[in-house]
């Protein structure tokens, strides 16, 4: 694996890609941290305080809004040098309206968790600015938690055109919870990975969970009583049952998949069965579903049906 220099992180100004960005300011080899963000004075705030924490000053900021496909392709067009890896971590459950439909035919939880992170690889492929890894932010709720009430997704046949119901919000409707569409999209990020590491063997893809994580900002869109229990409540109680773990956990989780070759190309690691915490172990050891080639490429083809 070509060792990795510099880093672009997705969602950087708060929460986990914030904390992987400190974690690998502070790794030897680490010259150049993009912080992309999509407020600028958020975006300088991190840059600054993360500097003062670091004692380094390998960070810039892109301005970049993943679920807006122009922002992303703007944001690349302004890279004026290759970067080694990415890391996909920004998302959410999709603001206040997250079932809505974005220009690009999607609905807003797929396109701010999904799609404008299809569109960063791509543009990042054809201008033949990405040279080592890629890395998305997965999740378990992808193969389900029953302990936290999260249901394994129901795919049904995992055609293209399942996926694509998935994207454009068919599948469950418009009033649907967020909680239960996450899943299906972590899913279909997970199988979209898989097809592009057999497509584009030169880079490495890996797809890491970070887990449960408490002090993020993925859940601050939420309906108030599910948000006060998920944010607040949850986060006090879940840690002392082993359901969640504090951010500096899930971002090692992303360092460690960025930099550690033991985890491989089109693989999608987590937590195992049972937890979103502890160890990470390959999927395919819980759902063989996660390796089947179809099912990727399924995905990978639904998915590009809304890159225009």
């Amino acid at each position: 694996m070509k060792p990795i220099q510099s880093v672009l992180i997705t969602g950087a100004n708060a929460g986990l890609g914030r904390e992987a960005a400190r974690q690998l300011a502070l790794r030897n080899g680490i010259e150049k941290i993009y912080l992309a963000c999509r407020n600028p004075d958020k975006a300088r705030a991190a840059k600054s305080a993360l500097e003062a924490e670091t004692g380094r000053r390998v960070f810039d900021t892109i301005l970049m809004d993943v679920s807006d496909p122009n922002s992303v392709r703007q944001a690349v067009s302004r890279l004026s040098a290759p970067v080694d890896a990415v890391i996909l971590n920004a998302g959410g459950t999709g603001g206040r309206t997250p079932n809505s439909l974005t220009a690009s035919g999607v609905t807003n939880i797929f396109a701010s968790n999904l799609l404008g992170h299809v569109v960063l690889v791509d543009e990042l492929l054809e201008r033949q600015l990405i040279t080592s890894t890629v890395l998305y932010a997965g999740s378990e709720a992808a193969r389900g938690i029953p302990k936290m009430g999260v249901a394994k997704p129901d795919m049904r046949s995992s055609s293209t055109d399942e996926y694509v119901a998935i994207a454009d919000g068919s599948k469950f409707g418009p009033n649907a919870d967020p909680l239960d569409v996450y899943g299906t999209i972590k899913l279909t990020g997970a199988m979209w990975m898989g097809s592009m590491a057999r497509q584009h063997t030169h880079i490495r893809f890996v797809t890491m969970s970070p887990g449960g994580t408490t002090g993020t900002n993925g859940m601050d869109d939420l309906p108030f009583l599910k948000k006060v229990f998920f944010k607040y409540v949850g986060g006090t109680l879940m840690p002392i049952f082993g359901m969640m773990h504090d951010v500096q956990t899930g971002a090692k989780r992303y360092v460690d998949g960025l930099l550690n070759e033991k985890f491989e190309s089109g693989h999608f690691y987590a937590s195992r069965e049972g937890s979103p915490t502890g160890p990470v172990i390959d999927q395919v050891e819980i759902d063989s579903a996660f390796a089947n080639p179809d099912f990727q490429d399924n995905a990978n083809l639904a998915v590009h049906r809304f890159v225009a």
